[in-house]
């Protein structure tokens, strides 16, 4: 296994060691409250949140390609757990608890796999489009389960319409203090995220409402308290499950790691290109793997880079994975000796924390600019939604992978195909409708295929070929098809070009391929039939191919008349 650290540790600089310090300790205030917060989504005990980011923080700064990923419990992966895992438990915690971390070292396990087949790639058949659609859905169910917290009574199981009902039926039943004081949490979380960004402000809330509930009594007032949290640390163990349940937990698992992957490949992605250096997908797969297995035998759940916990330690200065390392510590000293002081967190406060995380989800702007490039798109992202809402989140990722790969799909299938024209002056060739001052060329029609030519889209390019040649007002007598932008084809598509030739041969005209890549020619050749070898002529532009195609119709012209004036009969 490739560790990490042993590149960047050789060439740390030592000056960056205040600043990440700092970002460390900066870090582990911010994740505190989101843990416990990230926990209760999950269906598992605060220390479950605890000891999720303590392990996996401890091992995660040692594999990562990134510099300034934190590896987190996110609400998204919580939520989903907690979900999924509440019917599988029937309401039992020891066995909700072994489920959990059961799903989190199968994460562990997958994510082992990817790293192994360099699987990096993966994370690139992931429209942005379905991710905004689906953490949109995910902010709105993340919603209906707290609200229920905030307002003081207990909430439902089931999908995000029955979560609603459930809780308009039981607004009678509301806690005025409960509602007072998670209101007034999260008004100051609000405003702190304004006024104080990327600082700890849901730790000073945190701290506040703990002071607050102590001195005012409000257990006494109905409001509920998250009570006593375990001091000290777990021993490693395997989670009592069986084979079945395994199986069970299979598409549970494989949701997670997909949420983990794109996440934090995505998070990494953005840091790598602000901070100018190579981010490696497939390490950060073993990354994952390494923090999941730490977090699933320790008694966590599953993990992955968090946005905003990431934003937190870049911008607190951030320099090297160290702070990651630094905030894990942080963390374990709460875990050895602070832990009593929780016992005094009020459950609204904590509701309040989760509803403040999920404006983070919900992105208008990007909604807005997807409406304005395409409404197709938005669509998508539209259907992402509702499908989270409608189906859970477990079919949501589902849906969000099929629709991902869909798109892929429907992009690849239908390849824009366009007649090109000679550029005045010169002998480039350009696209005719976005540059509508190029030349086309008399009784010749050149056109580009902008993508493979492969089984699923050369019905699309033949039929365009043949409508572009009907559309023509003169006769055409050649088509040049430019091959420039067509990396490949396959079997389907050389056989296409084949027929090409012949179908518009019988109706007299001639075809020709220019500009043709070595791997086309390649697969043209591997046909074995003398027709395709003459169509694989490498090093031919466009001009070279039309001074060719007249020069042999001249001189086909002139053997012609020579016949006729030797032979009159032929007429």
């Amino acid at each position: 296994m490739a560790i990490q650290a042993r590149g960047w540790v050789a060439a740390y600089d030592r000056s960056w060691l205040r600043s990440d310090v700092i970002a460390g300790i900066t870090l582990a205030a911010y994740m505190l409250p989101a843990a416990i917060g990230d926990a209760s989504l999950a269906g598992l005990p605060p220390e479950a949140g605890l000891y999720a980011c303590l392990f996996a923080g401890l091992v995660f700064w040692l594999l990562c390609s990134s510099r300034m990923t934190a590896i987190s419990v996110t609400s998204a992966i919580s939520l989903l757990i907690g979900s999924t895992l509440g019917t599988l438990a029937a309401g039992d915690p020891v066995r909700h608890s072994a489920l959990a971390a059961c799903t989190t070292l199968m994460v562990a396990v997958i994510a082992l796999a990817a790293y192994v087949v360099g699987a990096g790639t993966i994370i690139n058949f992931f429209s942005e489009t379905v991710l905004i659609g689906f953490k949109c859905g995910v902010a709105f169910v993340l919603a209906s389960t707290q609200l229920p917290k905030l307002f003081g009574f207990a909430g439902s199981h089931g999908d995000f319409w029955e979560a609603m009902a459930h809780f308009f039926r039981s607004l009678p039943q509301t806690n005025a203090t409960a509602l007072t004081v998670g209101l007034i949490a999260l008004a100051a979380l609000v405003g702190g995220k304004s006024l104080f960004k990327n600082r700890p402000v849901a730790l000073v809330v945190l701290i506040a409402s703990i002071v607050a509930a102590g001195m005012l009594h409000l257990d006494q007032r109905g409001v509920k308290l998250i009570g006593d949290v375990p001091r000290g640390l777990p021993l490693p163990s395997l989670p009592p499950v069986t084979r079945s349940d395994i199986s069970t937990l299979l598409p549970l698992s494989m949701a997670c790691f997909l949420l983990a992957a794109v996440e934090t490949s995505a998070i990494g992605r953005m840091f790598a290109r602000s901070h100018d250096y190579r981010l490696d997908a497939s390490q950060e797969f073993l990354a994952i793997a390494g923090s999941n297995f730490a977090s699933g035998l320790f008694g966590g759940f599953p993990v992955s880079g968090g946005t905003s916990q990431s934003l937190v330690n870049a911008s607190a200065g951030a320099r090297s994975p160290l702070s990651g390392l630094i905030s894990a510590i942080a963390i374990l000293l709460v875990a050895l000796f602070l832990t009593t002081l929780l016992h005094d967190l009020p459950q609204p406060v904590l509701a309040a924390i989760v509803l403040a995380a999920v404006t983070g989800l919900v992105d208008v702007h990007k909604l807005r600019e997807i409406w304005r490039f395409d409404r197709g798109e938005f669509l998508v992202a539209a259907a992402a939604f509702v499908g989270v809402l409608g189906s859970g989140l477990l079919n949501g990722v589902v849906l969000g992978v099929a629709l991902s790969l869909l798109l892929l799909l429907r992009r690849a299938s239908r390849p824009r195909v366009a007649e090109i024209g000679r550029v005045p002056g010169t002998t480039y060739f350009a696209d005719l409708v976005q540059y509508p001052e190029n030349q086309p060329v008399p009784d010749v029609l050149v056109v580009r295929s902008e993508g493979s030519l492969l089984y699923f889209n050369v019905d699309h390019v033949r039929d365009r070929l043949s409508a572009l040649v009907g559309e023509r007002r003169s006769p055409t007598r050649l088509v040049v098809f430019f091959m420039g932008n067509v990396p490949s084809i396959d079997l389907a598509g050389a056989e296409m070009l084949m027929d090409l030739r012949t179908d518009f041969r019988d109706k007299g005209i001639d075809v020709r391929l220019a500009e043709v890549h070595g791997q086309v020619r390649n697969a043209l050749e591997r046909l074995g039939k003398k027709e395709a070898r003459a169509l694989a002529v490498p090093h031919q532009s466009v001009d070279d191919v039309l001074r060719e195609w007249r020069a042999q119709s001249a001189r086909s012209t002139h053997f012609n008349d020579d016949a006729v004036h030797t032979h009159p009969e032929v007429l």
